[in-house]
């Protein structure tokens, strides 16, 4: 999200417009900065018991002599209700990465499968007021996900009441999140990318996982990763719940565009895959004052859900420069985008869990 007043001058039109600037297949953003890592906490006597509410001490980012933070809403990691205490023991029956290699393989054999379904993604976007914590401002799109009588890929806006929003804009960046990040998919091409730490396993709900710490191994120019936790089922192999942050953020004074943390929740839906079916973010975007505009603290909070999956019997094809990409390019044909110089952020929390979500969806397999 970008401040809005980053540029006061700009139309309510125009700005407006940008907001329908959604594309399924949109390239990812523009070169961005590194961030810290959301997920880190202060120390804790207990590592099992975790402060349940916003951390007083997020972690800072220096964007010039101004400071800039980003605070994480987490859960305690032992009460919070479907969640069992973590257990850090090693994996029986395979190695960690045998684990690795295998649910990197299911997740390739989903992204496949996914491309072949329609769906109806909505998405509810709100800044909250400091005085009454309650939506102050509004962005609200319900779009469906759907294939031509070509075959292709298209999606088909059937509701986007006007927007309301005047403390933010949302960026392509944005955009491209809900896209292609908030539904995390690892799939074996990307695991290269990441390094993936194993933290033990932990039982969701109904469902057994394996947890790992995921971030990647390089900030690449002209390119966004998911940074923070996943779950893994040790039944199907899949990934079933994340909870973390899309990096980097763009920090340069003046172009401020940042992204709170998120959690994105997975269901069975047909015998063979996962799907992401919810996502919540909820933080504070600390954007600094500058030359004709003043500092402001912006909470906002977000909803995402993808719901009403139908298989479309037949593939897709998404064309870019009239070449076939395939769901797993991540960038046009024949270009190789240079690796950033920035290190990557540090690891998270072992012991983070999302925040605790009435309306989040149950993990639970279907009887």
């Amino acid at each position: 999200m970008k401040s809005a007043n980053l540029n006061p001058a700009l139309p309510r039109a125009i700005a407006a417009f940008v907001f329908l600037l959604v594309h399924v297949s949109a390239p990812t953003a523009h070169a961005l900065a590194p961030v810290s890592n959301p997920n880190d906490l202060p120390p804790v006597s207990n590592p099992n018991d975790l402060p349940g509410a916003p951390s007083q001490t997020a972690p800072s980012f220096e964007v010039g002599s101004k400071n800039l933070r980003t605070t994480a809403f987490l859960a305690a990691a032992s009460g919070q209700a479907g969640f069992s205490r973590l257990d850090p023991t090693p994996p029986t029956g395979m190695s960690t990465d045998d684990i690795i290699k295998k649910f990197g393989e299911r997740e390739s054999a989903f992204a496949k499968a996914r491309d072949e379904y329609t769906f109806r993604q909505t998405v509810k976007v709100n800044t909250i007021s400091d005085e009454t914590s309650k939506p102050d401002g509004e962005y609200q799109q319900v779009t469906d996900i759907v294939f031509s009588d070509a075959g292709a890929r298209t999606e088909h806006v059937v509701f986007a009441p006007q927007n309301t929003l005047s403390r933010i804009m949302m960026s392509q960046a944005d955009f491209d999140d809900i896209a292609h990040r908030l539904p995390f998919v690892l799939t074996t091409p990307e695991l290269p990318q990441y390094d993936l730490t194993y933290l033990g396993r932990q039982k969701i709900d109904d469902i057994d996982t394996y947890v790992f710490d995921c971030k990647p191994k390089e900030l690449v120019k002209g390119k966004r990763y998911f940074q923070g936790k996943v779950w893994v089922d040790q039944q199907e192999f899949q990934i079933v719940l994340i909870n973390g942050k899309s990096v980097p953020d763009d920090l340069r004074r003046g172009h401020e565009d940042l992204s709170p943390p998120y959690t994105t929740y997975y269901q069975e839906v047909d015998k063979d895959n996962w799907f992401p079916v919810y996502t919540k973010a909820d933080g504070i975007l600390h954007f600094p004052g500058g030359s004709g505009y003043l500092a402001q603290d912006v909470r906002i909070r977000y909803v995402v859900k993808y719901e009403d999956y139908k298989r479309f019997h037949a593939k897709s094809r998404i064309i870019y420069n009239g070449e076939t990409l395939t769901p797993d390019t991540k960038q046009a044909p024949g270009t190789t985008p240079p690796a950033a110089t920035q290190p990557a952020a540090p690891q998270a929390d072992p012991n983070a869990l999302p925040p605790p979500d009435p309306d989040a969806p149950a993990m639970k397999r279907p009887k």
